[in-house]
């Protein structure tokens, strides 16, 4: 029987959909040694919002996190989520910038680069692809997966022969609420295999309930890696329980060589981690759950979790149910973009608005006018001219590449923060979130005498 891989995402999305990215560098150490040993065909340890958490709420430096990780885990890649032309942050950056952080991030330990577009524009994944294969690492594209009715099966395929002309060596289906069902995991996979021999790799989330079935059905079709996440952190809003889907494999007699005694070991420790997260509140008991409505509202996790914070600061928790029939009319409006970053908020927000205010687009965010007005790339489908007229008047509309409207900024940044910055990385830092990096880095480099936490470690 053939062999199926795993990749582990305990140190990224599995605490990133559970409980907001917090978990710290300190309770990764205990057990980066025994992950190290389990066989993983890689470890997704950074990228998507671990860069943010670091610098806003566990005061760590996200450069020295990862360094901090390759020390420990010397003998498996180790891999992170780029947003293509977003990298970290929430608005595009020039090619310059794209190209030195991805330069860094290979330099500091990052081996397998998942870049993906919230719109699947393929003109904001292709510089980012270049730049990885510059540095020899492994570039991964992502299907930034959806239902609608143009993301058919056929969408998918067409997007699949554009990603391999591309350059990739290999390519994500990241289904990241979780409403890839198993019928169409096996449609999907079975027509991505018919024009490419590259790795396909499935990444999909327990939050609808029927994750498992899914990966099932994807291994029968041949899909050649699977995201899983050890058992303390999985389920709900996270993925499958690897333990459970190793040893399900295994029973059907596919190759999967992961060591089961170092696996427990783990999660042994990492459920006294849970609980203390459980414990402080960091960590909410509901999304520890599946829940349905996924599948009929195509909202994420994470989003979900977002969306009922706007709630309730808005004193408007009762209308929840409202908010989540409102956002598919939100994203028909606006051309049925992928609820994924930053287009999941965009949505998201704008739903919520449209129901506490009584009124469709009484008022509209700044990224509703900036996405149609082209800042983010092209929708899905055209959006409706009267629709975008109505929000934007009559404002131009670009077309082109989004980034080929930035000039270079790299050299500008590191002049506007000056001193307070000492390598590239740290001008990286500001790049991406100006607006908590002089903070974080006048802490950094402060007196020794000043206990400040900036790596993870007391100095």
């Amino acid at each position: 029987m053939r062999s199926v891989e795993i990749t582990e995402t305990l140190l990224r999305d599995a605490h990133q959909s559970l409980m907001a990215t917090r978990m710290s560098i300190e309770d990764m150490l205990p057990i980066l040694s025994s992950l190290d040993k389990v066989g993983y065909y890689s470890l997704e340890c950074w990228g998507g919002a671990t860069f943010d958490a670091c610098l806003r709420f566990l005061n760590e430096d996200p450069w020295e996190r990862l360094r901090t990780l390759k020390k420990h885990l010397p003998n498996t890649k180790l891999q992170m989520l780029l947003r293509g032309q977003n990298l970290l942050g929430y608005r595009h950056y020039s090619d310059d910038v794209v190209d030195k952080f991805v330069e860094l991030s290979a330099e500091n330990g990052i081996d397998v680069f998942r870049i993906f577009d919230a719109l699947n524009d393929t003109r904001n994944l292709q510089r980012a692809l270049d730049a990885v294969k510059r540095t020899g690492k492994e570039a991964q594209l992502c299907i930034s997966y959806t239902t609608s009715p143009v993301h058919t099966v056929d969408y998918y395929i067409e997007l699949t022969k554009q990603m391999v002309a591309m350059g990739t060596d290999s390519i994500c289906i990241k289904d990241m609420a979780g409403v890839l069902t198993p019928r169409d995991a096996k449609a999907l996979i079975s027509g991505m295999k018919l024009v490419t021999n590259l790795p396909i790799i499935l990444h999909t989330h327990a939050t609808s309930g029927i994750s498992e079935m899914t990966y099932h059905a994807a291994v029968e079709a041949g899909v050649d890696r699977i995201d899983t996440a050890l058992s303390p952190f999985s389920g709900g809003t996270s993925q499958p329980a690897t333990e459970s889907l190793y040893l399900a494999l295994k029973d059907e007699g596919y190759d999967v060589s992961l060591d089961e005694k170092l696996m427990e070991e783990i999660a042994v420790y990492m459920r006294s981690v849970r609980q203390k997260y459980l414990d402080n509140g960091t960590m909410s008991p509901t999304l520890l759950f599946a829940d349905p409505r996924t599948l009929i509202y195509q909202v994420p996790g994470g989003m979900l979790s977002n969306m009922l914070s706007q709630l309730k600061q808005a004193g408007a928790e009762s209308k929840l149910d409202q908010v989540l029939s409102e956002v598919p009319k939100v994203r028909k409006d606006m051309g049925y973009p992928p609820l994924v970053t930053p287009m999941s908020q965009i949505v998201g927000t704008q739903a919520a608005m449209n129901i506490i205010l009584g009124e469709r687009y009484k008022m509209v965010s700044k990224e509703v006018k900036q996405y149609l007005i082209g800042e983010y790339g092209k929708s899905p489908v055209p959006v409706d001219p009267e629709f975008a007229k109505s929000i934007i008047g009559d404002a131009e509309i670009y077309t082109g590449r989004p980034a080929d409207r930035l000039e270079p900024e790299f050299d500008k940044l590191r002049e506007e923060i000056g001193e307070l910055a000492k390598s590239d990385e740290d001008v990286l830092i500001y790049a991406l979130f100006p607006n908590v990096a002089k903070d974080f880095l006048t802490k950094k480099y402060a007196p020794n005498d000043e206990v400040i936490r900036v790596t993870g470690y007391v100095r």
